[in-house]
């Protein structure tokens, strides 16, 4: 027996339910750019303090607006790098700083009040109410490993936060986000659990698979490039100063250790990631058009894929030769999420191609 098609009811409630997983996926892309925003003008630390729901509120008199300042200039970054900047300098820097947590304090907000309003007018199933309660803390637990990240920078011998600490916080947004599309993707348009029946098609698949975990991947080392500063070191290209390997890339025992703290190793890796990367998908996309049997948006999707990856290989060699600008760095951060959005939808389109 076939399944019970969905009624008009069930349609509307898809329909509105992914629209708000969709609002809030496009937040978390805004919430990618503004902390690489906030990491590249050294703008991260200039809040000293960490109150989920009263910092909210920013400084409203001189008084506490001194108080802040007071407090950042009691921490190295303050005394080594922006020494002697008066009270307009530091609100910069604190104003990117609290618009970054005030903007994760108002994605609680548009995750919470709407799922309770799905949930007592019926909308959301068990499941699906659960999950969402799950990202819900998870969210909650990203902005605690922001503030552990942010705490790794008061160190008396640090002026920026620690790269692992850094990376974590990346990688936990980057798979929430995840999550959080792919149920986006699967309440709009449901499709089959299984992988494609056609053989052709299940190739394409388990290339995407790969090609989301390379993505995964070089988004880490992107991470390790930003906390280690890498980016500003090595600023030609192909070459790393007249090198293909750059000197020095194992000089650090046990050699693991080069691929975290050692800044020409870090670097070549994530270009020599990004390469692959972006040849993967290239292959796959020639051996995706010429399979006719995977539809349309299967093929539209590839294309898409194809485009952004190079407008972000692009945008990496950029950001590399004019030696990190914030604006470059910025884009180039929020591109890496958008790359991973384009391989997800891919993905979720192959899911069932070929079956009734």
């Amino acid at each position: 027996m076939g399944r019970t098609p969905p009624s008009a009811q069930d349609l509307r409630n898809r329909q509105r339910i992914s629209t708000w997983l969709f609002a809030i996926c496009f937040m978390l892309v805004g919430m990618i750019a503004l902390g690489g925003y906030t990491r590249l003008t050294g703008s991260g630390l200039s809040i000293m303090d960490w109150r989920p729901l009263t910092g909210m509120i920013p400084p409203l008199s001189h008084a506490e607006w001194e108080r802040q300042f007071e407090l950042y200039k009691t921490i190295p970054q303050y005394k080594i790098l922006h020494d002697g900047f008066g009270l307009a300098g530091f609100q910069q820097i604190f104003w990117a700083e609290w618009t970054h947590r005030f903007w994760g304090r108002l994605m609680g907000f548009v995750l919470l009040v709407p799922l309770v309003w799905f949930s007592i007018t019926g909308a959301l199933s068990r499941g699906l109410a659960l999950r969402l309660v799950l990202f819900f803390v998870l969210g909650g637990l990203q902005g605690a490993i922001g503030w552990f990240m942010v705490a790794s920078g008061f160190n008396p011998d640090s002026t920026a936060v620690a790269p692992v600490r850094l990376v974590l916080h990346l990688c936990c947004a980057f798979a929430l986000y995840i999550a959080i599309l792919w149920t986006a993707l699967s309440v709009r348009t449901p499709r089959p659990v299984f992988i494609p029946a056609i053989p052709e098609a299940r190739r394409i698949h388990a290339l995407v698979w790969a090609i989301c975990i390379l993505v995964g991947i070089t988004v880490i080392a992107g991470g390790f490039t930003a906390g280690t500063h890498a980016g500003f070191a090595y600023n030609t290209f192909p070459l790393m100063d007249g090198h293909l390997i750059p000197q020095g890339y194992a000089k650090l025992h046990p050699f693991w250790l080069n691929w975290f703290q050692n800044v020409p190793a870090i670097q070549f890796d994530h270009r020599l990631l990004a390469t692959t990367t972006a040849v993967l998908i290239g292959v796959t996309i020639v051996l995706g058009l010429r399979t006719p049997q995977l539809g349309k948006d299967v093929h539209a999707a590839l294309t898409m894929l194809g485009w952004l990856v190079l407008l972000q290989y692009a945008l990496g060699v950029t950001t590399l030769l004019l030696v990190v600008p914030v604006w470059a760095g910025t884009v180039h951060q929020t591109c890496a999420a958008i790359v991973l959005t384009a391989a997800i939808i891919t993905l979720h389109r192959l899911r069932g191609v070929g079956r009734p």
